[in-house]
């Protein structure tokens, strides 16, 4: 009994201390730049929406928020900078779905999700576009499909990479459409738009919030949203639910750091972006793109990152997608 005992003293201070001391940061943090990693290359949605939150970060805390892009390896190369820095608030990472995804598809995850990631706050949801090049005759949904059975060597979808929302949305269309639309993949949005726009390749799926200046200046056109219902910022285009019911594959983002953070610091980085979300100008701008806002708590964030995990990892076994 005595040996345990001498055992737990060290262990009781030690919390103790841990008690005392993230208050103190918390009140403090942040004292120096943050950097707020974004795992994708310029040009997507998560690029878009990260570098609009450091800049309101950083106009909020006085202190600069640096957007980092760190694309490659289907997101996990930026994220794991994340998992990997000091647990101290000035490493932030935003991501897509495509966090849920990866322990699905990645045999060799170079972190571990739930365990060395600190969920802070989802920002934000919304459907992609069906996006077409104009050389492309399908004008609705029920033609894309008659389109790809009758030449089904024809069209190419452009996706981001092997298990990004994009690439899963575009199996999950095949899947219910009875169609096989190739998936040629790249290492961005942006690398995939440039491919889309020269007409190299026929279809991209996209967030409203990369394609909507694409649509207005009639360079791509916009055949429908991969939502159930039909999106508010957009009522006259359909959604592929009106053709094929049940189909529903929506994006969302969201802010993690790294575990292990004191928790007063995630609350603050929460509330602070809960805040900045939910002002008029914010919201009204991503609900202009296609988006809902969906601030929340760490605890909200969290259960909605198992949810999707539980999800996907079902679709991807269903639809028979290989891991890496």
């Amino acid at each position: 009994m005595l040996k345990s005992h001498s055992h737990a003293a060290p262990l009781v201070l030690a919390v103790l201390a841990s008690m005392g001391t993230p208050c103190v940061k918390a009140q403090d943090y942040p004292t120096r730049a943050i950097r707020l990693v974004i795992p994708t290359s310029p040009g997507g949605a998560s690029d878009i929406l990260g570098r609009l939150l450091a800049q309101r970060l950083s106009d909020t805390f006085s202190q600069q928020v640096i957007a980092d892009n760190r694309a490659g390896a289907s997101n996990t190369i930026g994220v794991n900078l994340v998992a990997k820095a000091p647990p101290d608030g000035y490493t932030l990472g935003i991501s897509a779905a495509s966090l849920a995804v990866n322990p699905s598809i990645i045999r060799k995850m170079p972190y571990d999700t739930l365990s060395e990631l600190a969920p802070v706050s989802r920002v934000a949801e919304g459907p992609f576009m069906i996006l077409l090049h104009p050389s492309v005759p399908a004008k609705t949904v029920k033609e894309l499909i008659a389109l790809a059975k009758a030449r089904p060597d024809a069209l190419a979808i452009a996706s981001s990479g092997i298990g990004t929302m994009p690439h899963l949305a575009g199996e999950l269309f095949n899947t219910m459409g009875g169609v096989k639309i190739l998936q040629v993949l790249y290492k961005g949005t942006g690398q995939a738009f440039t491919s889309l726009l020269s007409g190299e390749i026929s279809i991209t799926y996209a967030s409203p919030v990369a394609a909507s200046h694409f649509v207005k200046a009639g360079k791509l056109r916009a055949l429908a949203m991969t939502s159930k219902a039909r999106s508010r910022a957009y009522p006259d285009i359909p959604a592929v639910s009106e053709t094929l019911p049940g189909y529903d594959a929506t994006q969302w983002f969201g802010v993690f750091t790294t575990a292990g953070t004191p928790r007063p610091v995630v609350d603050k980085l929460s509330q602070t972006i809960s805040r900045i979300l939910r002002a008029p100008e914010m919201s009204n701008r991503l609900t202009g793109e296609g988006m809902e806002v969906v601030a929340g708590t760490p605890e909200e964030f969290a259960a909605t990152l198992r949810q999707e995990m539980t999800k996907w990892a079902k679709v991807i076994k269903d639809a028979g997608i290989k891991t890496e």
